[in-house]
């Protein structure tokens, strides 16, 4: 831990006008960070969607700049404690279906498509490797945006799953191409079909998960990740190049599946939209009673 606070503070703070979205760069590790922090829900709300992208666009630039100091590896992350991602926005949703307004949906889940994408894609860059680190929940599509990741790192008691088929939904922006590249097409139709959370432990068993760090120890892990990559990087790198030709996840099957999605949504009837406004009152209930469990605790300290 004391060589992890050591190098938290070499992290460069990047300037830009993010406000769901807080960016750091460790020059020593060529690391760039992104922690989510949406509102009003740590959901993919529509800023943080287009916030992630510009961030994915200026580490680009950074790479391209042969004045400025290469990105090897970015890290997804949360700050929101507890939790990586509840996923879609769920109010979104019902708004857009309520309305019968396809060109908004298909919008919103293109958006996500384009940051899981780019997740996936290691920026199209094939010298980066793109990393998320899971603490907490991550749910339908923080579970989806975590599994388009290089490295999936998680916490040993971090619960991912895919609930969408219990208001009567799949998760239509990765899960079945993601999920099916780490452990076969089959057994991710099992995974969604269930709706089921599964602890880190599990999934770790099951080979969805690369790395699995004790609690409080998922950054530490990242670092030493890093350091182990370093050592057979050129290895490493091919044989993932060879493994996106052997397996490919195209941009256009993405796509494909989006489009089955959004006229599977705005197919639900009222009592699945009762179920998905159910849920979202759930989750703010909890990340409520969350919030006030820490403040009590603060104030109690």
């Amino acid at each position: 831990m004391a060589h992890l606070q050591a190098v938290r503070t070499t992290l460069q703070p990047q300037q830009n006008a993010y406000t769901q979205l807080t960016t750091y760069f460790d020059p020593h590790g060529q690391i760039a960070w992104g922690y989510m922090h949406a509102e009003p829900r740590p959901c993919y709300t529509p800023t943080l969607l287009r916030e992630l992208l510009s961030w994915g666009n200026g580490m680009v630039a950074m790479i391209d700049d042969p004045a400025q100091q290469d990105v090897k590896y970015f890290v997804l992350a949360s700050k929101v404690p507890d939790t990586f991602s509840l996923g879609g926005d769920l109010s979104l949703f019902m708004q857009h279906i309520q309305a019968r307004d396809r060109e908004a949906l298909y919008r919103y889940a293109i958006s996500c498509i384009d940051c899981s994408y780019a997740v996936h894609s290691h920026l199209n860059r094939p010298s980066v490797t793109s990393i998320a680190l899971v603490q907490g929940q991550a749910l339908g599509g923080g579970f989806e945006s975590a599994l388009a990741s290089n490295v999936l790192i998680a916490e040993r008691g971090a619960k991912m799953g895919l609930p969408e088929i219990l208001f009567n939904l799949f998760p239509g922006m990765g899960a079945m191409t993601f999920l099916g590249r780490r452990v076969g097409h089959h057994k991710a139709e099992k995974i969604i079909l269930s709706g089921k959370l599964y602890l880190a432990e599990e999934l770790y068993e099951m080979g969805v998960v690369d790395v699995l760090a004790d609690p409080g120890e998922g950054e530490g892990a990242v670092y030493d990740y890093v350091r182990r990559e370093e050592k057979s990087r050129n290895g490493i790198m091919a044989l993932r190049s060879a493994r996106e030709v052997s397996q490919p996840a195209p941009y256009d099957e993405l796509v494909r599946i989006t489009e089955i999605w959004v006229d599977a949504a705005l197919r639900l009837e009222p009592k699945d939209l009762r179920m998905m406004e159910r849920l979202v009152n759930r989750q703010t209930g909890k990340l409520e009673s969350s919030d006030a469990t820490r403040t009590s605790t603060a104030f109690s300290a």
